[in-house]
């Protein structure tokens, strides 16, 4: 399996290269140049397995440069005693015809973990075949969950530094300690006077800049990326799916062959893409609803092919998908543009340009044949958490609301019964403020975060996660905040260089 770049259709590489560079150095993504195909007895062989074995049938069939031992040892490391529960992605049943697939039970508490903790290990193994020796300088820019599972992941791995960019004003308080208390003598943590979109922009184009790079390499450095434009955070994410509908058929509610939805909460639209390299691979999916909040950008292009990031910029309880660039689009775009690189790099000129493009009416058809896309706002998020905590007994963090949220609204409007897997992608405690507004009807008596963990805790019989409730009375190791033309500058300080 050889990898090519969506600005540039000629280049070949390995897996490893991919992951190990994270880009590509015209500063496009890299993709495999064919989709493995699975069949029903492929899927009904995973039924039995765990998830880690499940894990190591998928990946080999996009990592073809890793050995089967490499593989049995990395996932076994990445799906371990750090998961709480009896699986690191459990399928919940809510209702009739409806799932949740939780996928914040690893340690930082969002579905990230389900990456991250196997990025530090395809990593390495990677730069062994392809780094020549060189340190891996992991930069990642994070609308608030990335960053603390990247952190997380790659704390204190040998023969790699990284380096954190957050938006100062644009992550939950939560999210916030959790990336400013990190240990480890490896990483760095940065706010920024900015949003995640500036935080994302000025990444890549360090990521791509020829001086920078040739002065890491003078210093024995290269780049790599833990955000979801590096193959290696994407492809973990393809097997909660498969895991899910195995988990499906294991508890009966669903047969080998039947279709599915999955409705998923996205901002930078990794997680759903991967739901749709999933079904483009076999598994039998019916629809991915895609759910935004305010910053409804992906909600307009999936509708009506028209991507205009030139929109007001909304601050919300679901941070996480605060976001106006969404960096994986690049990605299906140029699958469906049946691997055009030329037109791929014409659009994403005129949406760095302009501020917008707009796709062909035949590749329109074709997203929508595939995709449902819906919004809300704020009041929507938590009316949907109330609700469904009062309903089901069921505790959601705001993200989860929106896709539930936005879930209803579709069936609602299209009568669509088909059975459905809503993507629960973090602890509700990460946005307890939000959550116990949304739960006592917005008389809240705590004050500080961790009083109104306690007293969500109180109000809903719901346990907190020890890893968030651990972080109190932890003291910040990096405190340090930039204008957002100072990256470059704090990426050589934080690296001595």
């Amino acid at each position: 399996m050889n990898y090519i770049s969506t600005r540039d259709n000629q280049c070949a590489v390995s897996a490893s290269f991919a992951i190990a560079n994270g880009i590509s150095a015209e500063g496009g993504l890299f993709v495999p140049e064919a989709i493995p195909q699975t069949d029903a007895a492929f899927i009904e062989s995973l039924v039995p397995l765990d998830y880690a074995a499940r894990a190591r049938k998928i990946l080999p069939l996009f990592l073809t440069d890793y050995t089967a031992d490499e593989l049995r040892e990395y996932t076994a490391a990445a799906y371990g005693a750090q998961f709480t529960g009896d699986t690191p992605a459990p399928v919940v049943k809510l209702r009739d015809n409806v799932s949740m697939l939780e996928l914040w039970h690893g340690p930082t508490c969002a579905f990230k973990d389900m990456a991250l903790q196997l990025l530090p290990h395809l990593l390495t193994g990677a730069a062994g075949r392809v780094l020549d020796g060189k340190e891996s300088v992991i930069l990642v820019a994070t609308s608030g969950d990335t960053g603390k599972a990247a952190l997380e992941g790659f704390k204190d791995v040998k023969g790699t530094r990284i380096l954190v960019f957050f938006p100062e004003h644009g992550v939950s308080p939560m999210q916030k300690l959790q990336m400013m208390t990190q240990e480890g003598e490896n990483v760095g943590v940065c706010g920024i006077e900015g949003n995640f979109d500036d935080a994302q922009t000025g990444v890549k184009a360090i990521f791509t800049d020829p001086a920078v790079r040739s002065k890491l390499a003078a210093n024995g450095m290269c780049f790599s990326s833990a955000n979801s434009i590096n193959w290696g955070r994407l492809v973990p994410q393809i097997v909660y799916y498969f895991s899910a509908y195995a988990d499906l058929i294991a508890q009966g509610e669903i047969k080998n062959g039947d279709r599915v939805n999955f409705t998923v909460p996205t901002g930078n639209f990794g997680n759903i893409l991967a739901g749709w390299y999933a079904m483009k691979m076999g598994l039998p999916v019916n629809k991915l609803i895609c759910a935004s909040n305010e910053n409804d950008v992906l909600t307009e292009f999936l509708t009506t092919g028209r991507y205009n990031r030139r929109r007001p910029f909304h601050t919300t309880v679901s941070p996480s998908m605060d976001i106006l660039i969404s960096s994986n689009l690049e990605r299906l775009i140029f699958h469906l543009l049946h691997n055009d690189s030329e037109e791929t790099k014409r659009l994403f000129a005129a949406l760095k340009e302009t501020g917008e493009y707009t796709v062909p009416d035949a590749l329109l058809r074709e997203i929508k044949s595939t995709f449902a896309a819906g919004c809300c706002n704020d009041d929507e998020t938590k009316a949907a958490i109330a609700d469904t905590y009062k309903t089901h007994g069921y505790l959601s963090d705001t993200h989860t609301g929106v896709a539930i949220r936005v879930y209803n609204s579709y069936r609602a409007a299209t009568g669509d019964k088909t059975p459905t897997v809503i993507v629960s992608t973090a602890s509700p405690y990460k946005f307890s403020k939000a959550v116990l507004s949304a739960v006592a009807d917005g008389q809240i008596e705590a004050e500080t975060e961790f009083d109104m963990v306690r007293e969500l805790e109180e109000k809903t019989g719901v346990p907190a996660p020890a890893p968030l409730k651990g972080l109190a009375g932890k003291a910040p190791r990096f405190t340090g905040v930039c204008e957002k033309d100072r990256m470059e500058a704090e990426v050589y300080k934080l690296l001595g260089i």
